[in-house]
């Protein structure tokens, strides 16, 4: 995207283009809406349309974003029954199996698919199948997965799913994504409290958007970060979507070798539950009394923020009531990749001596590397 290019306004057959690039990326049928705010206005949006008066649902809890989501669940009158799992772990499938038979049943089922705030991903290719057998929607959270987790939405049978570019797409922030499928309309259309007339609601979109058939935009879009978005769709079609998940998902396994071989225990201990975006590891016990925010600090004194060769550093203190006792290392998007993922672990190693604790750099640069030529 050219200087000139970016600042021109985007129109609505520019904006009808980009939804076809997602839709192919995604390889769906279902109707992709651009939204024109960042990802959490599609959560509570989705969550708001769904969840109504007499509504009962069945919301997945696997870290904040699962907890917010349940709220506004809530907030629009559905009876939300919360399935919380321990911490650092996914949800197994036979919790959601047993949690479906409930008596009366469910409307719907909500899951985050993966938490970029712990780590976890859950496996919503079962949920799914499960939540289609007990006849309920499944409204997905899909921020922190795509790009980075296989994600078959028509395969899968998902009903409505937020997406956000973010994150493993390499995108911008301003906008998002709403893939709504045939059941996904009717549930919004069912309920009677979904939000009309207002920035939460989908089914103006549906409405004023689709059904004319995207030939008015019916808000003003944000012109630069649609562009922004094109850009980064582009690049994405040219290398292909799948090349992108096994990227994240070689980060991940190189991340979770690197940080073991430093001493850090990792938040999210099984393997098959970690998450391709986003890694949680419990500062060593040897250096504990030191908050994580401190420990990285520590450390600047003998690191640069940006290496010789330009990669650059992906770590830092975790979130909410992670943030005293664990760092996070976000390897997503442009961070998905060995060179910034091996400065950060030298990084690291120099916070975990400034603080007293023995860290081996070396043995952990080459069980990252190990791990990332396995991927390959």
């Amino acid at each position: 995207m050219t200087r000139d290019e970016a600042g021109r306004p985007v129109t609505a057959a520019f904006c009808a283009a980009v939804e076809d690039t997602l839709a192919g990326l995604l390889r769906t049928r279902h109707d992709v809406v651009l939204l024109q705010g960042e990802a959490v206005l599609g959560l509570e949006a989705a969550a708001r349309g769904i969840g109504g008066p007499g509504r009962r649902v069945l919301n997945i809890v696997t870290g904040p974003y699962g907890t917010l989501l349940g709220a506004w669940l809530g907030a629009g009158g559905a009876h939300v029954t919360g399935l919380t799992v321990p911490a650092g772990r996914a949800v197994s499938v036979a919790a959601v199996e047993s949690a479906l038979q409930a008596p009366g049943g469910y409307d719907a089922v909500a899951v985050v698919h993966a938490e970029a705030a712990t780590g976890v991903v859950n496996p919503l290719e079962p949920i799914a199948a499960l939540a289609r057998q007990a006849g309920a929607l499944l409204v997905v959270d899909a921020v922190a997965s795509v790009g980075a987790e296989p994600l078959l939405i028509d395969q899968w049978g998902l009903d409505l799913v937020i997406i956000g570019p973010q994150k493993a797409l390499g995108g911008p922030s301003g906008v998002s994504a709403a893939v709504v499928g045939p059941r996904g309309w009717d549930g919004l259309a069912a309920n009677p409290a979904a939000p009309r007339d207002s920035i939460l609601s989908l089914l103006d979109w549906r409405d004023r958007w689709l059904r004319p058939g995207r030939s008015t935009m019916p808000t003003t879009p944000h012109h630069l970060e649609t562009r922004a978005l094109a850009a980064a769709l582009d690049r994405l079609t040219a290398g292909g979507l799948d090349t992108v998940v096994r990227r994240h998902r070689r980060a991940r396994d190189a991340a979770r070798a690197g940080l073991r071989a430093l001493g850090f225990s990792l938040y999210v201990t099984a393997d098959d539950e970690a998450a391709s975006v986003a890694t949680l590891a419990i500062v060593p016990p040897a250096a504990g009394r030191t908050e994580p925010a401190r420990l990285l600090g520590a450390a600047a004194v003998s690191s640069d923020a940006e290496g010789a060769d330009g990669s650059w550093l992906i770590a830092g203190p975790a979130f909410g009531s992670l943030a005293d006792r664990a760092v996070r290392l976000n390897h997503t998007g442009p961070s998905a990749a060995l060179a910034p993922l091996l400065a950060t672990l030298v990084y690291l190693g120099s916070a975990l001596s400034a603080a007293g604790q023995d860290a081996d750099v070396g043995a952990a640069l080459a069980a990252a590397a190990t791990r990332w030529q396995a991927g390959g």
